[in-house]
């Protein structure tokens, strides 16, 4: 498995005024896969940057945009959901300018994946489309509403949730299901021991109301044994669909 340089930190242009991501690169040349990886709903958070050194030791360029930098999650949290929702709006702004980011770099390949937990999978589901991706991981992410027009002609997906989630009961069936009907490569799992974040090195933590409500309906708590499963077949999935085509 490739080494991990430092993580650095990168202006960039073209999206939010002041708009920062986190890049995490292999040690070496390169030129490596690229990966934009979408936080979840807390911001870019010390969790979220172990989630990028993560993924770039198992050999990808990966950068994070700071889908929260006109004020963290207090002011931002609300219009970046609802741009989630209507497929529009400044965090596909952001997040496309992340993506150019990778893509004029030298060590990147040019063909790059989105990745998303919580907030950030709902993200990668209504980018899976017409957005510039050769593939997409949705993990415990909310479905897109029309969810079976979403997925027409999407990228190729790889889709992980936490039986124990309560908030999205059923939704990795639903969605293996709607892929299947698309005819989409993808490869969707749930993990019935597993909670919400379990992909998360820590279980979050706001204040005791909102960790009353993170722990009994959503179950948001690591699980070693699924995520080291899930990351498997996230690394796996990405490494076949984003490996360059033959006449690229």
């Amino acid at each position: 498995m490739p080494t991990l340089t430092d993580l650095q930190l990168l202006t960039l242009p073209g999206g939010s005024p002041g708009l920062t991501g986190v890049l995490g690169l292999p040690d070496g040349e390169g030129p490596w896969p690229g990966v934009v990886m979408v936080h979840e709903a807390f911001g870019l958070t010390p969790v979220m940057r172990r989630q990028v050194e993560r993924m770039a030791s198992a050999g990808f360029a990966v950068l994070m945009p700071d889908l929260f930098v006109q004020g963290g999650p207090r002011k931002c949290l609300r219009s970046t959901f609802r741009d989630i929702a209507r497929g529009e709006g400044r965090a596909f702004t952001d997040v496309e300018s992340a993506r150019r980011a990778l893509v004029n770099r030298d060590d990147c390949t040019g063909r790059v994946g989105v990745l998303g937990f919580c907030m950030g999978g709902g993200f990668a589901l209504m980018a899976v489309k017409n957005h510039g991706f050769s593939a997409a991981s949705a993990n415990y992410g909310r479905l897109p509403k029309q969810l079976d027009e979403q997925l027409t002609g999407a990228c190729p997906v790889v889709g992980s949730y936490g039986g124990r989630d309560l908030s999205l009961r059923g939704a990795a069936a639903k969605l293996d299901a709607a892929l299947v009907r698309a005819g989409v490569p993808h490869d969707v799992k749930e993990y019935p021991t597993a909670g919400h974040a379990f992909l998360d090195d820590e279980a979050p933590s706001v204040n005791p109301v909102l960790d009353l409500v993170l722990q009994q309906v959503l179950h948001a708590t690591p699980d070693p044994e699924a995520s080291a499963d899930a990351w498997r077949r996230i690394d796996g999935f990405f490494t076949e669909h984003l490996a360059l085509e033959l006449d690229d």
